[in-house]
């Protein structure tokens, strides 16, 4: 067995799969099994990190090679925290990534990846039609509509939403996510209902935002066949999960970058 494959199997064996996924090609990687070093130690996949682009880019292929398709074909979009979802069928240069928050292909031997450090990381697919999707959703994205977007796009290209089966991966569970009351008052905005997202906090006027129940929520409303939360907190599972608060917290410099990825066998 050589270097790589020892790698690539060490990866394969700390990546998280979804139940809801079981018969996809499919993984939710953590931070184990790459190259990069200091605070992106070790399997950084964020290209918008300050971490060497070399590094970054051995450990997507490492990925790339667990999901079972060349580098070139692991595709990953410049995230902008939207509700927008675009459908792919070919690699695009990497300086030419689409600046969205979705991605869905029915193109096999692609594989569709988002990234995450905090914010929800899902991933979709419709395995009678062939179609897959990968979506970020943190706060803004989920309240504005990234799961809707994300599914009608799968619509498009002959999903049906009661055969689509998603999961959302590591995200920052209400425990870890305090938030102001400028927060609430932007949920209430939308739906006075959304305030059940929001529980009490140790400091006054401040909350604890359940972001992955409401991704849940989001989710049943786009009436999709079915939802699994892995319930898995990037904030207090440092050994695994990267996490944009905890550095926020200790005042580092930056942070790495979780990816979720999906694929679609040739």
């Amino acid at each position: 067995m050589t270097q790589h494959d020892l790698m690539t199997q060490d990866i394969e064996s700390s990546a998280i799969r979804a139940a809801a996924l079981a018969e996809v090609n499919h993984a939710f990687f953590t931070r184990i099994g790459g190259v990069s070093r200091g605070v992106y130690a070790s399997l950084n996949g964020g290209v918008g990190s300050n971490d060497d682009a070399a590094a970054v880019a051995e450990n997507r292929a490492r990925m790339a090679r667990v999901l079972g398709v060349a580098a070139q074909n692991f595709l990953v979009p410049y995230q902008v925290h939207s509700a927008e979802a675009q459908i792919v069928s070919a690699p695009w240069p990497s300086s030419e990534r689409p600046r969205c928050d979705g991605l869905v292909t029915a193109t096999p031997g692609l594989a569709l990846g988002v990234t995450g450090a905090d914010c929800g990381v899902l991933l979709f697919a419709d395995r009678r039609a062939g179609v897959i999707g990968a979506a970020h959703a943190g706060w803004k994205g989920a309240l504005t509509g990234m799961v809707e977007a994300l599914v009608a796009a799968m619509e498009v290209l002959g999903a049906r939403r009661q055969n689509i089966c998603a999961a959302l991966g590591p995200t920052i569970a209400a425990p870890s996510y305090e938030v102001g009351p400028e927060f609430l008052a932007r949920f209430e905005a939308e739906d006075k209902g959304f305030a059940h997202f929001f529980g009490p906090s140790e400091r006054a006027g401040h909350f604890m935002f359940d972001l992955p129940g409401f991704i849940a929520l989001r989710a049943e409303q786009a009436q999709i066949g079915s939802f699994e939360n892995l319930r898995l907190d990037t904030y207090a599972d440092e050994t695994r999960f990267f996490s944009y608060r905890r550095m926020t917290h200790r005042k580092e410099a930056d942070y790495g970058r979780l990816v979720a990825g999906i694929a679609l066998r040739e």
